[in-house]
C-alpha cells in the first residue's frame, strides 16, 4: 500500500508541467530542492529523498546570459594576425566614412564664425580640433564604450537590453512573472558585499519613474541616429559637390542643389542591392581617401608652415577663446563636426569585431585625419582668405579632379554607413516592441546585420532632397548636424556609466571619472550647438520628437494590449470542466494559436471555440519572443509545455528570437523544426517519468531491506546513495559486497517502448499529415470611456492608425493565407 501511494506522489511531481527546448526539460514551478524531507512509511520517520539530478542544460536564461553553447557562433573571428588585419581594413569602409569626409567641411564651418586674424585663430582652432578627436572619439569609444557591447552588437538598444538582464527595468511587453524564464532580468545578481550595485539596482527596479526614463533615453538615442540617417547624405554629398562652385565657371548654389538631389536619388536607389554587394568596393576607396588627405596634409604641413606642430600645446585652446570669446564659443558647434560618424563605431560594432576596429581607427584613421586637419592649418596661415573652400584650395592643382571624384565617392559610402545604421537601429526596436512593424529585406546571408528596409529608405530620401532644397548651404545644416551627433553621444554615456556601475561594478572613482571627463566635453558642446536651433539646429529636435513620440505610443498602446490579453486569459479550471472534446468536435489537424502569452490560455481561443464548429485534435499556443540576445541558435529555438491532461493534446510552444535573427523564415521549415522539437519533448517526457518512478521504487525497495537487515527505524536511517546516469560506490563498498548501488535498467530510458508514448507520437503524425492551421486573433485596442482624454486620443487615434498602416503579422510569418484563420476582438484599456 506504501508502495502505491509513493508511485501515486512521484507522478503527481512528474506530471507537473515542464519547458522543454528540443533535449532537456524545465520545470515551470520552482525547482525541487536536491533533497526534501518526505515521510514514505507511517511508523519509519521521515527520511531524506533523493531526487532525480537533471544534466546540465541549456535553458532560455542562459540564453539571455549568452553563455549558452555556440552562441558566439554568429560574431566568431578570425584570431589569426592576418585575419584581424583584413577585418580591420574592412572596417574601412562601413565603419569610418562618416567620420572620415569630416575635413571636407569642419575648418569652413568653424572659420565662418570665427574670422581669422592671426595664426593664433588657426592654432587654437586646430588644437581643439585635434584634442576633440583624442578624447571622444579615441579615449572614450575606442577603449571603453566598445567594451560595454552586447555579445558583439553595439547601439543604444544593445545597451538597454544589457541593463535589463541585471535589473528589472524592462517596460517592454514582457512583464508576466512567467516571462522570467523566457527573458530573465535575475541573472548573476550583484553579490550581497556589493551594495553599491545593488542600490543603483533597487533604485531602477522600485521607481516606475526610473524605468520610463531609462526607455525614453533609449528612444532618444535611437532618435537621434534616425536624424543622423537623414543629415549625414545631406551634408556630406552638398560638401563634395560644392568644391565644383569655384572649379567651374557658372557653378552656382543652384547647380550644387540639383546635383546633390540627383546623386542622393541615385544613392537611395541603390540601397535594395544591398551593402553586401557593393561592400568589397568601399575599403579600397576610403583606404585610397585616407592615404590622400593624410599625404595632401603632410604635404602642406612640410610645403606652407611647420609651426603648425605648436598646435600639440593644448595652451593655444585658451588663447583661442581668450580672443574670440563668444565667437569662438559658436564655432564650437563646427568644431564637433570633427567627430560625426563616432558612434557608428559602436552601432555597426557586430559586423566587426573591437580589435579590428581599434587598430582601423588607431593606426590609420586618427593619424590621417591629424595630418588632413594640420595640413588645412598651414595652408590657412599661409591664405586666410581660403577658409571658404579650405579642403578643395589646400589641394594641389594636379590632384584636384581625382581628389574630387575620391571626395564625391567617400561622401556617399559615409552617407551609406549612417543609412545601414539606421535600418539596424529600426530593426531592433520593431523587434523590441518599441517601433511599427515594417517590410525588411536581408540582403546578406553573411551578415544578418545588412538589411533593407524599404518604407524608411524613400522616407530618408525624401527628407534628404527636403534638407537640400531648403536649406542649400552646408553652413546650415552643419548646425543641425552637430545637434543630432551630441545627443546621441550623451545618450550612450549615460548608458555606458550605468552599465559601469551595475554591471562592471568598477572602483565608484573611476566610474564616476567617465561622465564628468566626457560628458562634461559633451555639455560644453551641447550648450554651444544649442544657440543654433534658430539657424537650422531645430531640424534633428523635430526629426527626434516625431519619432520618439511614434516610438513611445507604438511602445505604450503594445503594453495596454498585452496586459489586457493576461487579465482576459482563460482559466484552466474552464477548460477541464468542457473535458478533452473542448465542448465541441475535435478533427484531425494542427491548430497554430499565435498569441502573446506564456502562461495562461488567450482568450481569443475561447472565440475560437465558440465560432468554429470543430477544433483540431492537436492545439499548440505559439508565442513568438524576442529575447534580448542577438541571436538564437535553431536547436534552441523552441521551449515547450503540457497544457492540460495527455488526451487534450495541448501544448504551449515559445518561439525565441534574438533582435538580429532573421523572423521572416519559409513556414514548411518552420513547421518541420516545430513538429522534431515537440516529438523530443515527449520521449524527453517520458523518459523522466519512467526515470524518476524507477528510482523511487528503487528507494523504497532499498529503505525496506535496509531498515529490515540493520532493524533501524526513524531518524537513524542513513542517506541513500542512489546513482543517476552511471555506477556510482560509496567509499569502501565492493562489488560483492551486496550493497552496490543498483544500475537502472537499459529498458527505462528507451521511450519508444512506452505504448503511450507511442500512441501520442502516431496522433501528431496523424494530424500532422492532416495539415497545419494557423489560428490568427486580431486585436483592436480602445480606451475606456472614462479614460482620460489624452489616453483616448492616444489610443483610439494614433495608436490605432499605427496599427492599421503597419505590416501585419501573417505577412512576417510567410505562411499562405488558405491556411490562415483569424478572429477579431476589441481590448478594452
Amino acid at each position: 500500500m506504501e508502495h502505491g501511494g509513493i508511485e501515486e506522489s512521484v507522478r503527481l511531481v512528474s506530471s507537473e508541467s515542464r519547458w522543454v527546448d528540443a533535449s532537456e526539460v524545465d520545470s515551470e514551478s520552482p525547482q525541487l530542492s536536491l533533497f526534501e524531507e518526505d515521510d514514505i512509511m507511517e511508523g519509519h520517520g521521515s527520511i531524506r529523498r533523493r531526487l532525480v539530478k537533471k544534466p546540465k542544460r541549456v535553458d532560455s536564461l542562459d540564453v539571455e546570459a549568452m553563455s549558452i553553447a555556440n552562441s558566439d557562433g554568429h560574431h566568431l573571428k578570425d584570431v589569426s594576425v592576418w585575419g584581424t588585419l583584413a577585418i580591420a581594413f574592412h572596417t574601412l569602409g562601413v565603419v569610418y566614412g562618416d567620420l572620415g569626409t569630416s575635413p571636407l567641411y569642419v575648418f569652413a564651418d568653424v572659420f565662418s564664425k570665427v574670422p581669422i586674424k592671426s595664426d593664433v585663430d588657426v592654432l587654437g582652432a586646430l588644437s581643439l580640433v585635434m584634442y576633440t578627436i583624442a578624447l571622444l572619439p579615441f579615449a572614450k569609444y575606442v577603449f571603453i564604450v566598445l567594451k560595454a557591447n552586447d555579445n558583439g552588437e553595439g547601439g543604444t538598444f544593445a545597451l538597454y537590453s544589457l541593463i535589463c538582464r541585471y535589473a528589472k527595468v524592462n517596460l517592454l511587453p514582457n512583464q508576466q512573472p512567467a516571462d522570467e524564464h523566457i527573458s530573465s532580468f535575475k541573472l548573476k545578481l550583484p553579490t550581497p558585499e556589493l551594495e553599491r550595485a545593488l542600490k543603483i539596482k533597487e533604485c531602477l527596479e522600485r521607481r516606475s519613474s526610473m524605468k520610463t526614463l531609462l526607455l525614453l533615453l533609449v528612444l532618444m538615442g535611437t532618435s537621434m541616429i534616425i536624424g543622423d540617417g537623414i543629415l549625414t547624405p545631406a551634408m556630406s554629398v552638398m560638401s563634395a559637390v560644392s568644391g565644383l562652385q569655384g572649379e567651374i565657371s557658372g557653378f552656382d548654389a543652384n547647380a550644387v542643389v540639383i546635383l546633390s538631389i540627383v546623386l542622393l536619388i541615385g544613392l537611395f536607389s541603390i540601397q535594395r542591392l544591398g551593402t553586401g554587394k557593393v561592400g568589397f568596393m568601399f575599403s579600397p576607396i576610403l583606404a585610397l581617401w585616407f592615404f590622400c588627405i593624410g599625404s595632401i596634409g603632410l604635404y602642406n604641413i612640410v610645403k606652407y608652415d611647420i609651426t603648425v606642430l605648436k598646435a600639440f600645446n593644448p595652451v593655444y585652446i585658451y588663447y583661442f577663446f581668450k580672443r574670440n570669446s563668444e565667437k569662438a564659443w559658436s564655432a564650437l558647434g563646427g568644431c564637433v563636426l570633427c567627430i560625426t560618424g563616432s558612434e557608428a563605431m559602436f552601432a555597426d560594432l557586430g559586423h566587426f569585431s573591437v580589435i579590428s576596429i581599434q587598430i582601423a581607427f588607431t593606426c590609420v584613421v586618427f593619424p590621417c585625419l591629424l595630418l588632413a586637419y594640420m595640413g588645412q592649418a598651414a595652408y590657412l596661415m599661409k591664405f586666410p582668405t581660403s577658409a571658404e573652400r579650405i579642403f578643395y584650395d589646400s589641394v594641389p592643382d594636379v590632384l584636384f579632379w581625382p581628389i574630387f571624384v575620391i571626395a564625391t565617392l567617400a561622401a556617399m559610402i559615409a552617407s551609406q554607413a549612417m543609412i545601414s545604421a539606421t535600418f539596424s537601429c529600426i530593426k531592433q526596436s520593431m523587434a523590441l516592441g518599441c517601433f511599427p512593424r515594417m517590410k525588411i529585406i536581408h540582403t546578406s546571408k553573411k551578415f544578418m546585420g545588412q538589411i533593407y528596409i524599404p518604407v524608411i529608405n524613400w522616407f530618408l530620401m525624401v527628407m534628404c532632397i527636403v534638407v537640400v532644397a531648403t536649406f542649400r548651404s552646408t553652413t546650415d545644416i552643419a548646425n543641425a548636424y552637430g545637434i543630432a551627433e551630441v545627443g546621441v553621444m550623451m545618450v550612450s554615456t549615460t548608458l555606458v556609466t550605468l552599465v559601469m556601475l551595475l554591471i562592471w561594478k568598477i572602483n565608484l572613482f573611476l566610474a564616476l571619472c567617465f561622465p564628468l571627463v566626457f560628458g562634461s566635453i559633451e555639455l560644453i558642446y551641447l550648450s554651444a550647438v544649442l544657440t543654433k536651433i534658430v539657424e537650422g539646429g531645430w531640424l534633428p529636435l523635430v526629426f527626434a520628437s516625431c519619432f520618439l513620440c511614434l516610438m513611445y505610443i507604438w511602445n505604450y498602446g503594445s503594453v495596454l494590449k498585452y496586459q489586457s490579453e493576461v487579465r482576459e486569459k482563460i482559466s484552466m479550471d474552464f477548460l477541464l470542466e468542457l473535458g478533452s472534446t473542448l465542448g465541441t468536435v475535435r478533427v484531425p489537424g494542427i491548430g497554430l494559436l499565435y498569441n502573446e502569452l506564456v502562461r495562461g490560455i488567450p482568450s481569443v481561443f475561447g472565440q475560437f471555440l465558440v465560432d468554429l464548429p470543430a477544433i483540431h485534435s492537436t492545439i499548440v499556443f505559439v508565442c513568438i519572443k524576442y529575447v534580448p540576445v542577438p541571436v538564437v541558435p535553431q536547436e534552441e529555438r523552441f521551449l515547450f509545455r503540457r497544457l492540460c491532461p495527455k488526451d487534450y493534446h495541448m501544448f504551449r510552444c515559445v518561439a525565441r528570437y534574438g533582435y538580429k535573427d532573421v523572423r521572416k523564415e519559409d513556414h514548411n521549415n518552420f513547421e518541420q523544426l516545430l513538429i522534431e522539437s515537440l516529438q523530443k519533448f515527449l520521449r524527453r517526457e517520458a523518459q523522466d517519468l519512467a526515470l524518476e518512478n524507477s528510482l523511487i521504487e528503487t528507494e523504497f525497495d532499498n529503505v525496506s531491506e535496509r531498515s529490515r537487515d540493520s532493524g533501524i527505524l526513524g531518524s537513524d536511517v542513513e542517506e541513500l546513495q542512489i546513482p543517476l546516469m552511471q555506477d556510482q560506490r560509496t567509499e569502501g563498498e565492493t562489488s560483492s559486497s551486496g550493497e552496490t548501488a543498483i544500475m537502472l535498467p537499459s529498458s527505462i530510458m528507451s521511450s519508444d517502448e512506452d505504448p503511450s508514448l507511442e500512441y501520442e507520437l502516431s496522433a501528431l503524425r496523424e494530424a500532422m499529415d492532416s495539415g497545419f492551421t494557423y489560428l490568427l486573433g486580431h486585436g483592436d485596442v480602445r480606451a475606456k470611456k472614462e479614460s482620460w482624454f489624452l489616453k483616448k486620443l492616444v489610443i483610439n487615434y494614433f495608436y490605432a492608425f499605427l496599427r492599421r498602416n503597419c505590416r501585419a503579422g501573417a505577412a512576417n510569418m510567410s505562411v499562405p493565407h488558405m491556411n490562415i484563420m483569424q478572429v477579431r476582438m476589441t481590448y478594452m484599456v
